[in-house]
C-alpha cells in the first residue's frame, strides 16, 4: 500500500436542467433552471487536501413549474473541457457530494450539487480512473486502470491510498467495483480477472475469469452475494465471496453482450445487453430469465436500480437516458440535449439518479 501526495484543482460546474424534449440552448446559463417537458413513454414488448477555495455563492434557480414536472426535468452541469468523466457515485444524504471519474485526465471529480463547485483531486502519475463507488467505510474507492491499482481516498483529508495489482495480473484493465458484506472491495478487469481486496488487512487476491476476457459490471445483491457481467464472455458469474470460485450464468438470448449489471431489493439482477439492445433479469431464487427489448436500435449501455425498483438504463443509439417499469413494462425516454452524450454508468440516492455524461463532460441528474 502506497501514500500519493494530492493535488488539488478548482472549478465551478455550469448547471442548467432542460426539458427531456427541449433543443439544446446557445449559451449555457451559470445556474440551473428546471426544463418542463415531460419524458416520452414507450410499453415494452417482453421476449422469451488543499486550502479550501472560495465558496460559490450561485445556487439553484427558482422554478416554477408543478412538482411532477420538476421531477422528470434533467439538470446538467457542466465540466472542465476534455475531463471524460465515466462514472459517477453520489454520496448519501440529500445535497451530499457526488463523486466522478474524470478518465482522460487523472483526476477524481467532488461537485457541490447545490453550488456547482468542482474540486478535481490528482490520482497521482499515469491515472486512468475508471469506476468510482462510496463504500460502507464512507472512504471513495476507485478502480485506476492507469495505475493498474485500487484506489481509495479519504474525503475529508484527501489522502490518497493505493493497492497495485500483482506482476501476474498487469494490464488487467480495470472496470468497476463493489463491496460485499465484510466491507471487502471486488472489482473486475476487463482483460479477464476478477478480484478483492481486503481494506481491513490489505490482503488483494485475483483471479482469472472462468472465460477469459470480458469482466465488466458488478454488483452485490441485498444478501451479500456478488455477481459481474461478461460483455466479451456474452454472460453473467456469481462469485463465491469466500473461494473467489466464479460460476457462469448463461443468459437466454446468445451474443447478447452483458455489459453491466445491477441487483433490485429482492435480490434480482438486471443487466444491460449491449450487442442486442435490451435488458435481461435474472432471477436467483427461480434460476429464471426474462428480456425485455428497448425502443429501437438500442445500444445499452448503463444500468442502475433504485430504491423503488425502477430500472435506469443508457442507450447509445437513442442518446438518452432510459427508465423501466418492470410492473407496467413501460419506458420512459429521456434524451440528452447534446448530441454523443456517451453515458456509460449510472448511480442514485434517494430521490436521485444520476449519470455521467463521458462525451460532453458533463454530468446529469434527474429527480
Amino acid at each position: 500500500m502506497s501514500a500519493c501526495k494530492r493535488r488539488v484543482r478548482v472549478t465551478t460546474a455550469l448547471a442548467v436542467a432542460i426539458g427531456a424534449l427541449a433543443a439544446a440552448p446557445a449559451a449555457m446559463p451559470a445556474s440551473p433552471a428546471a426544463g418542463t417537458a415531460a419524458p416520452v413513454a414507450v410499453t415494452a414488448s417482453p421476449a422469451v487536501a488543499a486550502a479550501s477555495p472560495p465558496q460559490v455563492t450561485a445556487s439553484p434557480a427558482e422554478v416554477k413549474a408543478s412538482p411532477a414536472t420538476v421531477a422528470s426535468a434533467p439538470v446538467y452541469f457542466q465540466l472542465k473541457r476534455g475531463s471524460g468523466p465515466h462514472d459517477v457515485a453520489p454520496a448519501p444524504g440529500s445535497g451530499a457530494p457526488v463523486y466522478y471519474t474524470a478518465q482522460r485526465t487523472g483526476f477524481l471529480g467532488v461537485l457541490d450539487p447545490a453550488t456547482g463547485r468542482v474540486q478535481e483531486i490528482s490520482l497521482g502519475k499515469g491515472s486512468a480512473p475508471h469506476g468510482v463507488r462510496v463504500g460502507p467505510d464512507h472512504g471513495v474507492w476507485i478502480t485506476d486502470g492507469g495505475q493498474n491499482a485500487i484506489v481509495r481516498v479519504d474525503p475529508a483529508t484527501r489522502q490518497i491510498q493505493s493497492w497495485r495489482l500483482p506482476d501476474d495480473a498487469q494490464d488487467a484493465n480495470l472496470n468497476t467495483l463493489t463491496f460485499d458484506r465484510h466491507g471487502r472491495v471486488w472489482f473486475t478487469g476487463q482483460s479477464g480477472y476478477y478480484g478483492r481486496l481486503d481494506p481491513a488487512t490489505g490482503s488483494l487476491k485475483v483471479w482469472k475469469a472462468p472465460r477469459g476476457a470480458g469482466p465488466y459490471g458488478i454488483t452485490t445483491t441485498p444478501s451479500g452475494a456478488v455477481y459481474y457481467a461478461s460483455l466479451a464472455g456474452n454472460h453473467i458469474a456469481r462469485i463465491d465471496v469466500e473461494t473467489g470460485a466464479a460460476t457462469v450464468i448463461e443468459p437466454p438470448t446468445r451474443g447478447q453482450g452483458a455489459r453491466r449489471l445491477w441487483s433490485d431489493s429482492r435480490g434480482r439482477i438486471w443487466v444491460s445487453y449491449w450487442n442486442a439492445g435490451a435488458v435481461g433479469m435474472y432471477d436467483p431464487a427461480m434460476g429464471n430469465w426474462r428480456e425485455w427489448k428497448l425502443p429501437g436500435a438500442a445500444h445499452v449501455y448503463a444500468v442502475w436500480v433504485d430504491d423503488q425498483d425502477k430500472v435506469w438504463l443508457s442507450d447509445w443509439s437513442t442518446n438518452a437516458i432510459v427508465r423501466f417499469d418492470p410492473i407496467s413494462e413501460k419506458f420512459d425516454v429521456y434524451p440528452s440535449t447534446r448530441d454523443r452524450a456517451d453515458v456509460r454508468q449510472m448511480l442514485g440516492r434517494h430521490g436521485e439518479v444520476w449519470a455521467a455524461e463521458s462525451g460532453t463532460d458533463r454530468l446529469v441528474v434527474i429527480r
